[in-house]
């Protein structure tokens, strides 16, 4: 067996269990449920023909999302296209948060997470790869050659050298020059929309209606050695039902692994809410739980079957791009907390 069914092989047993805790859970905002708007409508209401191509990506990573969308424009299917953009900021030195040229964690070894997630519902992930750039690339053969989800560390890595890919020192000059000036006061805190934990996270829909989506990280700057984030957890980082939509995550990971982001917003979607709608309720649940939510960002976008797409963050200064039609354009968040 070549593909995991990772999420679909308990789907069934656990559907009722899952209802019920999205009702449940729902309940304490019974306004949203009830009220039923245009945004609210079901994939199959809004549309009976399907989208054109659509390609969307976390923060401002405008070449990122550009290579995406004219990936599908060219006939690529979505998971090629959303790799395709994820690449373009893990070989882009000057991106401190992605690929190679990440920052550090405190002692000074670079450290890439990754994960992948098909229409077939399909994932694969690595963690903590120290030595190879195209992590989502590598997420992906974990997924279609070997029979697990997800591989770690040196296990990661030889794999991945088995399958072509280059061995690869990650430390560039200019990130060990900001470690080694960290270094002289150490401290740590994260830093709203200040590139420490601006993940890439991309969903495509194709010219068939698929939907797949990619997400690559080398995580908070400075963070533990050893510690992984949401980025390369299936239904916390990202999330895929191809008859539903897709949702993907960035932002404070920990955060975002306590009400498994992704995957609640696919299953808002299901009972209805739209993709804007979908992501503000996660952010909601968010904030709800942690008293100190104006210390950190999170961040959601998502796109449903019928192509409407949406996104949401705590803070102020989250962009989600969007290409369509040949056009790649900045969409400004809106947000939760005003400062």
């Amino acid at each position: 067996m070549k593909r995991r069914k990772f999420i679909q092989n308990t789907a069934m047993t656990g559907i009722g269990v899952s209802m019920a805790a999205v009702t449940v859970a729902c309940g304490e905002h019974s306004d949203i449920n009830t009220k039923k708007t245009n945004k609210s409508m079901n994939a199959s209401e809004e549309t009976s023909t399907k989208p054109k191509p659509i390609a969307i990506c976390t923060w401002a990573f405008t070449k990122a999302n550009e290579a995406a969308g004219k990936a599908l424009s060219e006939g690529a299917d979505a998971l090629t296209a959303a790799i395709a953009g994820c690449e373009v900021e893990e070989e882009n030195l000057k991106n401190t948060t992605v690929g190679k040229g990440g920052a550090p964690d405190r002692e000074g070894n670079v450290t890439l997470d990754a994960c992948v997630m098909n229409p077939q519902g399909d994932c694969g992930a690595v963690v903590c790869v120290s030595t190879i750039t195209n992590v989502a690339a590598l997420a992906r053969k974990v997924m279609e050659e070997t029979p697990h989800v997800m591989l770690a560390s040196e296990g990661a890595e030889e794999f991945g050298y088995s399958q072509g890919f280059k061995k690869e020192k990650l430390l560039t000059e200019v990130s060990k020059e900001a470690w080694l000036e960290w270094q002289k006061t150490s401290k740590y805190k994260p830093i709203i929309n200040i590139e420490n934990h601006d993940t890439i996270g991309m969903l495509a829909l194709d010219a068939n209606g698929d939907i797949a989506g990619a997400c690559s990280t080398s995580g908070l700057s400075y963070k533990m050695k050893g510690r992984v984030g949401d980025s390369p957890i299936i239904g916390s980082g990202l999330f895929i039902d191809n008859e539903i939509g897709g949702a993907v995550a960035t932002g404070m990971g920990e955060e975002i692994i306590k009400t498994v982001g992704s995957f609640l917003i696919v299953e808002l979607m299901r009972n209805g809410m739209s993709p804007q709608e979908a992501c503000e309720e996660a952010v909601r649940r968010v904030v709800a739980k942690n008293k100190n939510y104006k210390d950190f960002q999170v961040a959601y976008i998502a796109i449903n079957k019928a192509g409407s797409t949406g996104s949401y963050c705590i803070h102020e200064g989250f962009t989600m791009m969007k290409y369509q039609n040949g056009i790649n354009e900045a969409v400004k968040s809106d947000f939760h907390h005003s400062s």
